[in-house]
């Protein structure tokens, strides 16, 4: 059964399009209009093998945040889709990315708890097109809308483009992860029988 996510979100300020397919080959076609961010949500696809789809057009004469936002809000609609019940899942993991200077550590559990942990200190307010401070937002609003606990830490680093790289690569590798079938796992991952 294919484990795909397709969300539409039209506001006042955006119209987003997102499909997420988990069984994928890392495959990435995304335009949002902001260069930096596209290239974060294409290195997502690219290490968690995800099949990734983003068309957003926002309001960018006001600024990046309303895109960022709703295209973060999207693609963890699309993951918490994609999972449908949950049964079968690893549901837990966790990766470090190393890029160039700086280290990064995401763990994950899709056990149905928004929670979001994030630790970084960035030295430009930008990079490229996406303010650095919207990037803890990004994982948030990920952890969220995906019903996930996620904890985002970079260790250390000094390039504020090595940073959130490591970051995005972490956690699609995390994503990966906890997103597999066990073929051992009969059900839903939880000792509760239910998640939440």
């Amino acid at each position: 059964m294919a484990r795909v996510g397709e969300i539409t979100r039209e506001t006042r300020e955006t119209r987003v399009q997102v499909r997420l397919d988990l069984d994928g080959s890392g495959l990435a076609k995304v335009h949002t209009g902001i260069g930096f961010y596209d290239h974060m949500w294409t290195l997502f696809a690219s290490h968690g093998l995800f099949d990734l789809t983003i068309d957003a057009k926002g309001d960018l004469e006001v600024d990046e945040h309303h895109t960022v936002e709703d295209v973060a809000i999207c693609v963890g609609e699309a993951i918490h889709q994609a999972l449908g019940d949950r049964s079968g899942i690893v549901r837990t993991g966790h990766a470090y990315v190393p890029m160039d200077e700086s280290l990064a550590r995401v763990v994950v559990d899709l056990g149905g708890r928004p929670y979001a942990v994030f630790q970084a200190e960035w030295h430009t307010p930008r990079v490229g097109g996406l303010s650095t401070d919207l990037i803890f937002h990004i994982f948030e609003t990920l952890a969220i809308h995906a019903r996930m606990n996620l904890h985002a830490v970079v260790l250390y680093g000094r390039n504020d483009h090595h940073q959130a790289e490591a970051l995005f690569k972490a956690l699609a590798r995390a994503l990966d992860a906890a997103t597999r079938l066990d073929p051992r796992r009969e059900g839903i991952p939880s000792t509760k029988g239910m998640l939440v």
